[in-house]
């Protein structure tokens, strides 16, 4: 057997709550594509920083190429060959693309070469990115792009990959894979990190499986199904979900001719969107990252107050230039796609961070009352299955997948009349992904509606009752779920239906 490309022995990382790393060991060869696969909070991210250098293990054991090392940084990684792309990505906001690029990089070339290489690299991977393109004006599937571009150009001998095809659509993922057996066969080592138990047993030569911190068991995940990796990585298998037909009631969103010029020079303008969700109905809506998703968010939370007079009613009542306060007290809630920032402060507990929307929770002339805001979170909690150190541990402490449970939680827990949420289960376990789905279709079934915004096409397909696609700032007609298929709504998303741009040009042609 030839030698390890990376080898770690009784790994051990303890935070004041929690054991994140108990004796943990790994092994992965030179050429390997090998799956981490455990539930949320299970430590896995907490090994994949310790073997980057960002955090320092309490004990054991680090070789690479066989040479024992201590990886005092992520500097000092990238100069032994690792690179790492973040699932809560580590970007400047203020500085363009090709700016953050040429931050991680060694200097030896000039800004305007990295752009151009930025340029070669994201086409011959199938990565669209905008060099000149400050960050702040990226969606989240865009800024994951830059991340894996950015990991590609260091020509990694070990290349970590924490949810990376959490916000990419089918087709790219499929770009990726590609790009992913090349780097292997030339051999480059990857660390794969994924929910995504049908990704892992299509693309890993080899599976090592946490659960509570622990190495509970390695598998070879092409001879495993769906089920038996379940019930390594959580204990059993997820719950089915219960979907029944939903009974529909009284129109509760109408958007019609909503028209509105970009706010960001780099954002994408919507035109004519017209559509409407039910009470007790879930409307799915389809698409490929940046084509207006964050625009239309925006505007339906009233983070975008701009929208003209009649365009977008609640219950019959204008919204559309009503700011977010008042927006939830009329019966919208909404959970953004981004947790931490915008979904969660990260430095405030989590009893603090109800106090984001869940304002009941306030005593008499408006002062805080700590009690019952820590109730508040502890019933959360306990509700949603969170695994924290109780209400006040701070949310940037908590996984990504336990952080998005207690925050899409906080919004059902307020009983909304109409809920948006986007990105429901982003890199969320397929334990706690069952779980939200089942919460979401629960607050449909009484008497909810729900405009549901996803990448993910499997989860649109599950709990949807209609589907919309939207591309290039326009929205497609809705198709009830039962005449839908991935390779119509896969049309859909490229402009491809009555209405959208595509069919427009192929026309005018």
């Amino acid at each position: 057997m030839s030698e390890a490309r990376l080898e770690l022995s009784g790994i051990v990382k303890q935070y004041p709550t929690v054991r994140a790393n108990d004796d943990v060991r790994l092994r992965v060869m030179p050429g390997q594509i090998h799956a981490v696969l455990g539930e949320n909070g299970a430590g896995k991210s907490t090994l994949m920083k310790i073997i980057y250098g960002a955090v320092q293990p309490d004990a054991g054991t680090m070789r690479w190429n066989g040479e024992p090392v201590q990886v005092k940084s992520p500097a000092a990684a990238r100069q032994l060959g690792i690179s790492m792309v973040y699932q809560h990505f580590s970007l400047f906001e203020t500085l363009t693309v090709a700016e953050n690029v040429w931050l991680g990089l060694d200097r030896s070339m000039r800004l305007p070469q990295v752009a151009a290489r930025i340029g070669e690299v994201a086409h011959s991977y199938g990565l669209d990115v905008d060099p000149g393109r400050p960050v702040h004006t990226l969606s989240v599937g865009e800024k994951q792009r830059v991340e894996i571009v950015r990991a590609l150009l260091t020509d990694p001998q070990l290349l970590i990959l924490d949810e990376p095809t959490s916000v990419l659509t089918p087709q790219a993922v499929e770009k990726l894979f590609v790009t992913l057996r090349r780097l292997a066969d030339g051999g480059t080592s990857i660390l794969y990190i994924s929910h995504k138990l049908d990704e892992i047993r299509a693309l890993c030569h080899h599976c090592t499986v946490l659960r509570g911190g622990r190495v509970t068991g390695e598998v070879d995940p092409s001879k495993e199904t769906n089920a038996s990796l379940s019930r390594l990585m959580i204990g059993a298998e997820p719950p089915a979900l219960r979907q029944r037909a939903s009974t529909q009631g009284a129109e509760v969103l109408t958007v019609k001719g909503l028209s509105l010029p970009r706010l960001d020079p780099y954002g994408v303008d919507l035109k004519d969107i017209a559509f409407s969700v039910h009470a007790g109905e879930i409307v799915g809506i389809a698409g490929v990252s940046g084509n207006g998703q964050q625009e239309l968010m925006a505007v339906l939370s009233g983070e975008d107050p701009r929208a003209p007079v009649g365009s977008v009613t609640l219950e019959g009542r204008d919204i559309g230039r009503l700011p977010p306060k008042p927006r939830r007290r009329a019966g919208l809630h909404f959970v953004p796609e981004e947790r931490l920032g915008r979904g969660a402060v990260p430095t405030l507990s989590l009893a603090q961070n109800t106090l984001l929307t869940r304002t009941s929770t306030l005593g008499p002339a408006g002062w805080i009352a700590p009690s019952r805001v820590r109730a508040l979170a502890g019933k959360l909690i306990e509700r949603f299955q969170v695994k924290a150190g109780g209400p006040d541990a701070a949310a940037r402490s908590l996984s990504g997948g336990n952080l998005q449970k207690f925050i899409v939680g906080r919004e059902i827990d307020a009983g909304p009349r109409l809920l948006i949420v986007a990105q429901p289960t982003w890199g969320v376990d397929v334990g706690a992904a069952a779980l939200i789905r089942g919460e979401l279709l629960a607050l449909r079934d009484a008497g909810c509606a729900l405009l549901v915004v996803s990448e993910e096409l499997d989860e649109l397909f599950e709990i949807s009752d209609r589907l919309l696609v939207i591309a290039r700032g326009r929205i497609s007609p809705s198709v009830p779920i039962a005449q839908a298929s991935i390779e119509r709504i896969g049309e859909w998303m490229s402009g491809l239906f009555p209405g959208g741009v595509r069919e427009a040009e192929r026309a005018a042609a």
